[in-house]
């Protein structure tokens, strides 16, 4: 079996007094989309922020490409090809989308084809292009968010949220851009509530529930049993369309 691009093994993420990651076991295969689910406050983000180097692992392994990272700065975690797209986005309101998006291209002038193909998957970037990043609506800002993160190959990107508070027809503009992210040699590790939208481009899926992994599978699996999704998470995906 081939190893994981990524995994965590026993992780323990302590904020200040609370126990939050209670022992994250987590493989994410090479390609594709992996989903991590759970009710809120389950652990989701703390565990993205926990591979980022947000958060240090007061215990366990994270281990990327081979490589243990556990213990490394978050620029050198970024420097190994992981992106990471917070809930809060994490634009600079205060500069353009071109100024936000020359940022992002940390390793020198943004790539001219790139930069097309950017503009293609999200066509506000090239429309707001020489516009205040804090005037696009929410739906943009969330466009913009994702773009930083891929303006540049990225061997993994995490992504917490993506589609929270957006109007159906963004979300079904950001699922588009995804999928066909998905298509191209990066792995996307995606935290996402919409359990529609999740089970329409994940492959793999984990669930959280208290810090912990309770639940690995494929996603269709997942998708395709009501009383799982019950058990897991209090939902079914036909409540949820």
């Amino acid at each position: 079996m081939a190893e994981p691009l990524l995994s965590l093994e026993g992780v323990h993420t302590h904020i200040g007094p609370y126990h939050i990651l209670q022992g994250v076991d987590l493989a994410v295969p090479t390609g594709g989309v992996s989903v991590l689910l759970g009710r809120n406050g389950a652990g989701k983000t703390t565990t993205l922020r926990t591979i980022m180097g947000l958060w240090t692992a007061s215990k366990g392994s994270i281990r990327f490409q081979g490589r243990d990272i556990t213990a490394l700065e978050t620029p050198a975690i970024a420097r190994a090809g992981i992106a990471y797209v917070p809930e809060t986005m994490g634009i600079f309101t205060d500069l353009t989308v071109a100024e936000n998006m020359t940022l992002a291209a940390a390793s020198g002038p943004i790539d001219k084809q790139r930069l097309d193909w950017v503009q293609d998957l999200f066509p506000p970037i090239r429309t707001f292009w020489t516009s205040s990043a804090g005037t696009l609506s929410g739906g943009q800002k969330q466009m913009l968010a994702v773009s930083r993160a891929i303006i540049e190959p990225r061997v993994l990107i995490l992504i917490d949220e993506p589609t929270k508070g957006l109007a159906p027809a963004i979300i079904k503009s950001m699922t588009d851009a995804l999928r066909q992210l998905k298509e191209t040699d990066t792995t996307i590790l995606l935290v996402e509530q919409n359990f529609a939208m999740a089970s329409s481009i994940g492959d793999d899926v984990a669930v959280m529930d208290d810090g912990r992994i309770v639940h690995r599978g494929g996603m269709a699996a997942l998708a395709a049993d009501a009383a799982l999704q019950e058990k897991l998470m209090g939902l079914s995906l036909e409540a949820h369309q």
